[in-house]
């Protein structure tokens, strides 16, 4: 018997970066939530922008933030990981040097906001227009007194090769480093992951793998796949993120986590 369902966003509910989720997905949330099952929604976005996206039932959720980092229930904090100091320092040179040869831009995140020193429109809106993200605009985001719990860059229509050819190597054995979808990289504590949050609020409410359901599309979300039984992936997924689940569903475009969903507990 399923008690907990937890699913990411960004191309497994959505099209990347999209404000807005589609009223159905809403009122299915309602429905599991009437028999009692957790509902858990796990991204590498910021708190404040995933809860907004599910504003109408967001104090009836558990979110999980920044890969993992931010662990919000109910509007209070569970959990938060912050980022060593050191390797914060040591990351934001390297990618202000990378920024000389390569095009993409850097987002700084600490717990509800977002620290940008880029003077790039079309990417301040990406993050404060269609993410909805808590915003502040900086010269220098290590000046900043706030604790960093993740970094992230972007570029689009892809950084997949600068991420898995050059920094996911160089950094994997200090940083949790992941490809967040086509255009981000994300870089967080090397004890941040989606499934160890996801295993913190299992051991919290003792809820089992096998009581679990998973949905994700990515390289962040594999952690997740893995612990819960019932795991899809959507058809769009890479191989690798696929060979992690027990089952394939549609993509975003066809509303595939909702028709799984659907298919168990009636539609709405």
């Amino acid at each position: 018997m399923i008690k907990l369902i937890a699913t990411d966003v960004d191309g497994t509910l959505v099209k990347d970066s999209s404000p807005e989720i589609y009223p159905e997905m809403i009122e299915m949330i309602k429905k599991i939530r009437e028999k009692d099952i957790i509902v858990c929604i796990a991204s590498g976005r910021q708190y404040c922008s995933i809860a907004k996206m599910f504003s109408e039932i967001a104090d009836d959720l558990i979110f999980i933030a920044g890969n993992g980092s931010h662990i919000k229930c109910r509007g209070t904090d569970m959990n938060i990981v912050k980022m060593e100091r050191s390797y914060v320092e040591e990351l934001a040179f390297e990618l202000r040097e990378l920024k000389k040869t390569y095009d993409f831009e850097i987002a700084y995140e600490a717990p509800g906001l977002t620290l940008i020193e880029s003077d790039n429109e079309y990417f301040i809106h990406i993050i404060r227009d269609n993410y909805r993200n808590e915003v502040r605009m900086v010269k220098d985001a290590l000046k900043e007194p706030v604790d960093i719990t993740k970094i992230s860059i972007f570029n689009r229509p892809s950084i997949r090769e600068l991420g898995e050819t050059v920094l996911i190597p160089k950094w994997k054995d200090r940083l949790r480093a992941v490809m967040a979808g086509e255009d981000w990289v994300d870089f967080m504590d090397k004890s941040v992951d989606k499934g160890n949050a996801l295993k913190t609020i299992q051991d919290f409410f003792h809820i089992s793998k096998d009581e679990t359901m998973v949905f994700g599309d990515n390289g962040n979300d594999v952690g997740m796949l893995e612990v819960a039984t019932e795991s899809y992936a959507v058809e769009t997924a890479p191989d690798e993120v696929k060979s992690h689940a027990a089952h394939i569903c549609g993509s975003w475009k066809d509303k595939g986590v909702l028709r799984v969903l659907e298919g168990i507990y009636g539609k709405v």
